[in-house]
C-alpha cells in the first residue's frame, strides 16, 4: 500500500547488501487497460525472480497480476498502517508524488478498504509499518533468514 515505507526498506536493505527490486517503476511495470491498473511485466519479473544470487532478494510492489508469482516467494510480507498514518507520510514524503491530489488519496483509501484486505489473505507475514523503517527492516531480514533455513 502507498505511504508504508516499502522504498524505504528497500534502500535500507540495499545498503545492507541484500539485493532489492522496487517493481512499480518501470522496466517492472506498465500500464494495462486490461486490467485496469500497473501490471508487472511478466517476462522481466520471471527472469528477476530466475537469477541465482548469493543473497536474499527483496521485492516490492503492488500490482493486480503480482498473485501469478507468489510460488517463486519464500514468503510474501505485507506492510500496513492505519489510513491516518499512510496518508501524513504521503503527504510529506517527496521521493514520490503520488496521493498529493485528492483523486489519487481518495484512491489511496479506496485501495485500504478494496486492495487490502485481498493482499492481507494471501500473505504469509505482516508486519506493523508504523513502526521505525530500522524495526521494519529488523522483521524483514529475519523473515528471509528464516525462510533460508
Amino acid at each position: 500500500m502507498s505511504g508504508t515505507g516499502k522504498s524505504a526498506a528497500l534502500a535500507e536493505l540495499e545498503r545492507r547488501g541484500f539485493a532489492v527490486a522496487e517493481t512499480d517503476v518501470a522496466p517492472w511495470s506498465e500500464w494495462s487497460d486490461e486490467a485496469g491498473g500497473y501490471v508487472w511485466r511478466e517476462d522481466l519479473v520471471s527472469k528477476l525472480l530466475s537469477r541465482e544470487r548469493g543473497t536474499t532478494l527483496y521485492v516490492a510492489g503492488t500490482v493486480s497480476n503480482q498473485g501469478r508469482f507468489y510460488r517463486h516467494f519464500d514468503a510474501v510480507v505485507l506492510l500496513s498502517a492505519p489510513a491516518d498514518v499512510l496518508l501524513r507520510r504521503i503527504e510529506s514524503r517527496t521521493t514520490n508524488d503520488f496521493g498529493k491530489t485528492i483523486e489519487e488519496r481518495e484512491r489511496i483509501i479506496s485501495d485500504i478498504r478494496d486492495v487490502e484486505p485481498l493482499l492481507r489473505a494471501t500473505c504469509t507475514h505482516e508486519i506493523d509499518a508504523t513502526q521505525s523503517i530500522a524495526d521494519v527492516v529488523a522483521e524483514l531480514i529475519t523473515i528471509g533468514e528464516h525462510v533460508e533455513s
